[in-house]
Formats: C-alpha cells, structure tokens, sequence
C-alpha cells in the first residue's frame, strides 16, 4: 500500500455509515438515520474530490493512488485498488449522485427509513470498490455484492409488481456474471495463478482464446449497459424501483456495464473485440434506433425514459467499439452526462410523483401553470436528454458521430438518429406533462418546488450545463487512458 490509502476511504467510508445509519436509526424516530445518511453521504463525496484534484495528467494513462495488500495467499487473491482517467470520474459521480438521492428522499420515505438510507450508503461504497479493484477476484466480489442492496431497494420499498422486478434483475445479472467468473479463472490458468487484471492485459491469447474470454464477459457487462436484446430486465425495474433506486440504477450501475468493456473485454481480447466489433455496432445501433421508436409511444414516463437510457447507452457502447479517439472519448463523456440527465429526469418524475401519485402522462397537463420553476428545470433536462448543444446530452453524441463517420457514413448516419428521436419523446412527453391547459383538479393543486427539491434540481442543472459548456475538464482526464488503451488495442494484432 502507498501513501494515504484514498481509494480504501471512498470505498468503506459510505458503507460504515450505512451500517451506523441501521445501527442507529428507528422507525419511531428517523430523524438521526437521515442526518448520519447525509453526513455520510457529504463525506463519501468529500473524500472522492481528492482523487480529482490529486490525478497526475501527465502519468500516461498509469494507474494512481494505488494500493495493495494480500489478502487471500493461498490463491494469490489481493486487495488491489487503483484509478486511471476511466474509473476516477465514475468513483466521484457516484459520490456526488448518492448525496442527490439521501437528499432527494429526505421525507419522501416514512417506513424503514434507516435501511432504505443505509442501502444506497452500502451500494455506493461497493460501486466505487468495482471501479477501483485491479484484483479480478476482488472486482467480481464488489460486482456481486452491489446487487444485493439495489435487490432490496425494489424489492422492499418498490411498486407493486416490486419482487418480479427485483428477481428479474438479479438473475439477469447474476447469470451473466457466472460467465464473467469463469473467464477469471481460465485466465487465472493462463498467467499461472495471477488475478491481477492487469497481467491479463499483457496475455498473448489466441484468436480463439480471446473470442470465448470476450464473449463470456459481454454475457455480464452487456447485461449490465444493458444492451438490446437483454435489456428487458431495465423498464421492470425502474418502474417499480422507487425514485432513488432508479436514479442510482440510470446514473450509475448502468455504467459499469460501459466499464467492464474498457477494463475487461477491449484490452484483454483485443482482437476478438477487433473482430466482433460489427456484431456490437450492430447490436448498439439496434438500441439507439429500434428502443428510440419504443419509447416514443411509452405512455408512463419512468419507463419512457428507461427505454432512452437503454438507446443512451446504445451510443456509449457504439463509441467504444468504433477503436478510434473521438468514439471511445464521446462514449466516457457520454456515461458521465447521462449520470447527470437520466438523475435529472428521474428525480423530476420523483418530484411529480410525490404530489399526484400517478407517472401515467396522461394523468398531466398544464403543469407548467402552477410549477413554474419546475417546468423550467424539467425543460432544461428534457433537452439536455435530446443532445441540445450546450448541454452534457450534446457533447457526447458529437464526438460519438465524429467517430462514427470516420469509420462509415452509414454508421454515422444510423447514429445520428438518436438527435432525431431525443428531441421526439423528449418533447412529446414535456408537451404533454408542461404545457395546455391545467388537465385536472390534481394539478391545479399542485405547489412548485421546495427548497429542499430545489437543492438537487440546481445542481445537476449545474452538472448538466457546466459540462455542456465547458468539458475540457473532464476529457483532460480520460484522454491519455483512452490514447493508452487504443495503442494497445489497434497494435495488439495476431
């Protein structure tokens, strides 16, 4: 282990204080669970800046803030954690969204206050583990444990087909994950008895090798995007998920799928990704067009804009596997906007929900008439869900279809329709909810936003247009990463 163990501090920091929150906090008096779940979660985010402002640009892509232990000898299992310029942003995005949700559910939750805060403490520390671990053994643990709190998540404070949901999601998950688990343990065979990830990375594998490995773990990680077509597991889950469980589903567990492809799949198999890399084209553009024209005719709006996840992600996973600059930059740009828009738009639904009980956009109307303020952060995040320039929606997308053109015009056209069917349900479901006449007696009782709403609406606004309008901090960060993968990926030829 060297220096201040920061990585240690962001992984078990959130998960003491949820078990402090359960240790302390009851249902007759919810008040100090929901003060140490705010502390803790402050902390968490806190501690996760260092990580940030401390990232050396000039290491090459190099792993930071290392650390390492043993941890189970007897099979060369270690607790190793590190960070490049891929999973930094994610540990600190995931910081940030959990402080979002501890707030956003202040006094929205009533029963089983303490573990419902706890949860999403617990399954934050366990998500940043599974974007620091460099051990495989270490990784598929954090990956296995974080569905644990998410599962109750939907399946205890969920909607009322919850329990079908929640299975739902954990088997997807979990049988896709035993594939993962046994692709660490044939190359744990390859490298003589090494779950370091990063030895995997320097294994000269066959073509063959590499197809099997790269498949078994585009079972798991294409779950987790989701890619089409197992993606149906998504709209069941944020349907019945409440408010929290689906912006730290859309914002977050989502991009570990992206994750997986980068750390995993691209520069362990190299040309089995060269070479199935038009089966995933193919499969990513599938979801941005096919699961665009579905969530046009979505009448609920959690699962319109689940199904806009799915064809939001279908664009990460097109950038990735273009193996240029511009696809796999605008991809990583893309993840850490959609954390931002998809928070955004399900907290707003979340803010609705509170007041009439009903996600059915039918149920709407006129909104804007007696929510003002709202209406304008709702139109805002809408927009930025359909790629508006000077909106994170936007620059992502751009440097995605810059990619794509590079390698087809086809492609890039194809692509280019996410610009196209954004703005279509995006403005179709803000004209319908906003816009009109007030429809009901429900909305003209409505009351704008409170301070509390207030506080989580103005910064992700800040996320959404600050990275919009200015990114270079971010892609500063994530380009000698990617610049290092593509070396590896494009001159690792059989």
């Amino acid at each position: 282990m060297t220096g201040f163990p920061m990585l240690s501090l962001v992984t078990w920091l959130p998960i003491a204080f949820g078990l402090l929150v359960l240790a302390f906090g009851t249902d007759k008096n919810p008040t100090p669970a929901r003060w140490l779940a705010l502390v803790g979660s402050v902390l968490g985010f806190l501690v996760s800046i260092p990580l940030w402002t401390g990232f050396d640009l000039t290491a090459g892509g190099a792993m930071q803030f290392r650390e390492f232990a043993p941890w189970i000898p007897l099979f060369n299992i270690h607790y190793h954690l590190g960070v490049d310029g891929i999973s930094m942003p994610l540990i600190v995005l995931n910081s940030f969204m959990t402080v979002l949700v501890v707030i956003a559910h202040w006094e929205v939750i009533t029963e089983k206050v303490s573990q419902y805060l706890a949860a999403f403490l617990i399954m934050s520390g366990l998500i940043n583990g599974t974007f620091a671990a460099l051990d495989a053994i270490l990784f598929y643990v954090f990956f296995e444990a974080m569905l644990i709190p998410m599962f109750l998540i939907i399946g205890v404070w969920g909607g009322p087909n919850r329990v079908y949901a929640a299975v739902k999601f954990f088997l997807y998950t979990l049988l896709g994950s035993l594939l993962m688990l046994a692709s660490f343990i044939y190359l744990y065979q390859q490298t003589n008895g090494s779950f370091e990830i990063l030895d995997y990375h320097k294994l000269p594998l066959t073509l063959t090798a590499q197809v099997l490995v790269f498949l078994a773990m585009f079972a798991s990680f294409a779950v987790k995007v989701p890619m089409w077509p197992v993606h149906t597991w998504l709209p069941d889950a944020h349907v019945e998920a409440p408010t929290g469980g689906s912006v730290i589903l859309a914002a977050i567990t989502l991009k570990i799928g992206g994750y997986g492809f980068l750390r995993f799949n691209m520069p362990i198999a190299p040309d089995a990704s060269s070479a199935l890399s038009g089966l995933v084209i193919g499969l990513s553009l599938v979801a941005v067009v096919y699961i665009g024209l579905v969530a046009l005719v979505q009448s609920d709006m959690k699962k319109l804009i689940a199904y806009s996840s799915i064809a939001h992600m279908g664009f990460v996973t097109l950038g990735f596997f273009l193996f240029n600059q511009d696809g796999v930059l605008g991809g990583l740009i893309q993840m850490v906007s959609h954390g931002f828009v998809s928070a955004a738009m399900f907290l707003c639904v979340g803010v609705l929900y509170d007041r009439v009980h009903s996600r059915q956009i039918a149920d709407y109307g006129g909104v804007a008439n007696t929510m003002p303020v709202f209406a304008a952060f709702f139109v805002l995040f809408a927009m930025a869900n359909a790629g508006l320039p000077a909106t994170s929606g936007f620059v992502g997308e751009f440097l995605v279809i810059l990619g794509a053109l590079k390698v087809s015009f086809w492609y890039a056209i194809a692509a280019g329709t996410t610009l196209i069917l954004g703005a279509a349900y995006s403005l179709w479901m803000v004209r319908r909810v906003l816009y009109g006449e007030i429809a009901n007696p429900n909305v003209a009782a409505l009351k704008d936003v409170n301070a509390r709403e207030l506080t989580f609406l103005v910064l992700l606004a800040i996320g959404v247009l600050g990275l919009g309008i200015y990114p270079r901090p971010l892609s500063d960060v994530m380009v000698p990463t990617v610049m290092q993968l593509l070396d590896h990926v494009t001159t690792s030829k059989l």
